[in-house]
């Protein structure tokens, strides 16, 4: 099936943006070159993103060639396709990798599994919240904030997956 997502390069130095950009083209198997722009948030650093469309599960892969680089700050999105849920994946330096299924709104959904075991681990309600917190991405979202409010108004890019 084929989905679309996009890739957010939140914060890359200078040195690593060619990298990240072979990196991207080698899972789409296509030439890719962003548009790289200072990232305020992160003096010295820069930021691109770029939308891509492909297979369902490209958006793994993409966050797998990029997780290469630890000190890279980025996010995958993955749209539902037939069959397959949304994902969200992010990558802060020196956490690892956090995803996490997401609805066609963009909310991150949690199972009903995951919530059994929130509730019956939690030794009351502040634990609980605690537990529920990191399922969602809260720090996640805490942390990268700052980044995506930086990259508002910029140009997008669309790329396709040479099938």
């Amino acid at each position: 099936m084929v989905t679309r997502g996009v890739v957010f390069v939140h914060a890359a130095p200078a040195a690593l943006c060619p990298h990240v950009e072979w990196a991207i083209s080698g899972v789409l198997g296509a030439r890719v070159t962003l548009a790289w722009t200072a990232q305020p948030a992160a003096p010295g650093q820069l930021r691109a993103d770029v939308s891509w469309t492909g297979d369902a599960g490209t958006g793994n892969r993409l966050a797998q060639a990029l997780r290469t680089w630890p000190m890279l700050r980025f996010e995958v999105t993955e749209e539902a396709s037939p069959g397959n849920d949304g994902e969200r994946i992010c990558h802060l330096p020196n956490r690892p990798i956090w995803r996490a299924p997401m609805s066609a709104n963009g909310d991150v959904m949690i199972g009903e599994d995951q919530v059994r075991a929130v509730l019956d681990r939690a030794d009351g309600w502040e634990s609980a919240r605690h537990a529920l917190s990191a399922l969602l991405g809260a720090d996640i979202d805490r942390e990268l904030e700052p980044f995506r409010r930086a990259g508002e108004g910029s140009v997008v890019t669309w790329l396709h997956q040479v099938g």
